[in-house]
Order: C-alpha cells, then structure tokens, then sequence
C-alpha cells in the first residue's frame, strides 16, 4: 500500500466574481520515506495541494489517504514547515518552540525537553536551545522549525518553499542539513519548490505540475546517486529536463 495517496484531487473558491480553480484532478501515490518534491509555476497550485495534504484545506473533490486512511483535517501524522520565518513562537526559546507539540500532547516537561533537544542535536543547534527566536538567523530559526516538526514524531513531513527566504550559502546549507536529516530519520516527505536545481539535489522524484489551476503534467525519477554533486554532468541534465518540461508549460500558457 502506497504511504500517500492523492486521488484525483480539485480544489474550487468561491469569490465574489464566481468559482476559481485552484488544483484540477491531481493524483499521485508515493511509498513510505519517499522524498517527493512538487515543482511548478508560480500560482499554479503547489502551496494549496500541500495544504489539502496537511489537512488545512479540504478538496472539493477527490481524496487524500495517509497510511490508508483518508484525510478530514490536520493530524499529528503530518509535520508541516513554511516559508515564513514568524512560524515561530517569539516569547518562547528554541527549546520551547521545539516542545511545543509536546506540551498540547501532554508530555511531562522534563520527557519533552529531553525529546526537544535531542532533535535540536539533530539539526546542529542544540547550544542554541535557550536562544529566542530574534537572536537566531534565518537559517537557525528554519532549522528550529524542522526539529519542531520532527520532534512529534510524524510520519510525513509536508514542507512549502522552507528555505525560499535563505540567501544562496545558507540555502545550500539547509538542504544538505535536511538531506543528512532525512537519512536518518527515514521520514516521508513531500517538499514544495519553485527551485529545481533544489528540487534534483533532494528529490527520489518531482512531480511537474502544469500552470493554474494546477494539474499534473509528469513526474521525474531523480536516479542519482547520493549524496549528490550539484557541479555534475547528470545533476545538470535532470536540472535541464525539469526547466525544459516547465518552460514548454510557460511558453504554451505564455
């Protein structure tokens, strides 16, 4: 049984000016620690399919299944980290907003703190724990974000554009610091980028996603070996394949 299921997933708003599509028939399945990345153009739909699969948005047909099971809202199987770095608690340490999940589960502080920092320690930041939000930077503060998705212990970790904000160093840094991290936690994961050279370095496979209102165009096995070097031949020719199957998109919508 495939870990994750999308079947045939549209989602439609109701505005003022009428009915307008956000997604349109979009299926896909994947297998337990699965790294999928979703790439596409800007609108088309990618954030608003993440968040169908997290549970915050419900389809207006068709179905998500997690371990079998379909979706009716948020649940503690799904880790999600954004973009934005006010994702954060400001009034509470990094050892705080790492606990937090703990804490709504009711978990002794002294278990939760012990499970905190241990995922603090596994994104490098565990002598930062007593460190507030405002003193970190950027990168820090998305790394805080991933152990606080961690920390919980879900299945699947849904990530939308996370290191969007990043300049180019540190973007580089947090995506071999999430790569180690994957490997290590096996976790299941479905990471929204618009980045595709990002998307080759982390993906098992990319599904391509056409423009608004978003359907499936392809998906692309990433068959590289790892950890990857983004310099090589092969990287570069999944890079080129990725922009060329987006750019026959824009240019056919253009």
């Amino acid at each position: 049984m495939a870990h994750i299921e999308a079947r045939d997933i549209t989602l439609v708003y109701d505005t003022p000016s009428g009915s307008v599509p956000g997604v349109r028939g979009v299926s896909f399945a994947m297998e337990a620690s699965e790294f999928l990345c979703i790439v596409g153009p800007s609108g088309c739909g990618k954030s608003t399919l993440l968040n169908i699969i997290a549970g915050f948005l419900a389809p207006t047909s068709g179905e998500i299944r997690v371990a079998g099971q379909p979706v009716r809202g948020y649940g503690m199987d799904r880790g999600v980290v954004f973009q934005d770095f006010a994702q954060l608690f400001p009034w509470r340490t990094a050892l705080g907003n790492v606990a937090f999940g703990l804490e709504m589960k009711g978990m002794a502080k002294a278990e939760r703190e012990k499970i905190a920092l241990e995922q603090l320690r596994l994104v490098k930041l565990e002598n930062f724990a007593k460190s507030y939000p405002h003193h970190l930077s950027g990168g820090m503060q998305q790394r805080v974000a991933i152990a606080r998705a961690l920390a919980y212990n879900p299945a699947v970790l849904l990530m939308d554009e996370p290191f969007a904000a990043l300049d180019a160093l540190t973007r580089d840094d947090m995506q071999r610091l999430l790569a180690d991290v994957w490997r290590e936690t096996c976790k299941t994961v479905i990471y929204v980028t618009h980045n595709v050279a990002e998307a080759v370095y982390l993906a098992d496979r990319v599904v391509v996603m056409t423009p608004h209102p978003g359907a499936v165009k392809t998906e692309v096995p990433i068959r590289l070996p790892r950890p990857r070097d983004p310099l090589s031949i092969a990287f570069l020719d999944f890079q080129k394949e990725l922009l060329r199957l987006l750019g026959q998109e824009a240019g056919r919508h253009g």
